[in-house]
């Protein structure tokens, strides 16, 4: 008789389990988060949406019936994917300025360097990445040359050189990759030289 008591008390305590047993608040890496939503009176208040920025989670087991929610925690972006996001709004932006049209001044200059300054202080423009390398380049390049010490207006005319560099300027800012200029920057630490302090800091 004692036995069939112990029976019966133990049918009931897995019957209590069976239909209505809270889990609460188990911890879990990020990728292991879950939030466990009930079918009947929890999916109504629960209907809106739900924040998981908690780690901790809540299971409610009703009747054997559950839906499950799996959380994802929010990716960051690797740095390269950094250095990609900020090439890309910088290009966008150097896009949208429109290059000069009325141009009737003469620039004096010695180099190409020193061209795009001018340029730059006369315009209230920045100048793209790539064309301050490219003038840098330039300039190297008359390095050992047998003109190399006199001033490039007496060798190109300066209404031809400012043409020039704006020519450049209008391909670069119209064309370039952003995928191209941020493998350049990532094998540059030095990049930011060449990025114009007239446009803002990224």
């Amino acid at each position: 008789m004692q036995r069939n008591c112990n029976l019966h008390s133990l049918s009931l305590s897995v019957n209590k389990r069976k239909f209505g047993v809270n889990i609460m608040k188990r911890a879990l890496p990020w990728s292991d988060q879950v939030d466990v939503i009930s079918s009947d009176e929890s999916s109504s208040s629960s209907s809106s949406s739900s924040s998981y920025s908690s780690l901790d989670v809540e299971v409610q087991v009703n009747d054997g019936t559950k839906n499950v929610a799996v959380d994802q925690p929010p990716k960051e972006l690797s740095s390269d994917g950094l250095l990609i996001r900020k090439a890309e709004i910088y290009q966008e932006y150097m896009k949208q300025l429109p290059i000069p049209t009325q141009r009737g001044s003469v620039i004096p200059f010695t180099t190409w360097m020193g061209l795009g300054r001018s340029i730059k202080q006369l315009y209230g423009q920045p100048l793209h990445y790539l064309t301050n390398i490219l003038l840098k380049q330039w300039d190297h390049s008359r390095v050992g040359s047998e003109d190399e010490h006199r001033p490039l207006d007496i060798i190109v005319h300066p209404c031809k050189a400012e043409a020039t560099v704006w020519l450049v300027e209008e391909l670069h800012r119209q064309t370039s990759s952003h995928h191209h200029m941020a493998k350049l920057w990532q094998s540059d630490p030095m990049h930011h030289a060449f990025i114009d302090s007239i446009f803002p800091q990224l």
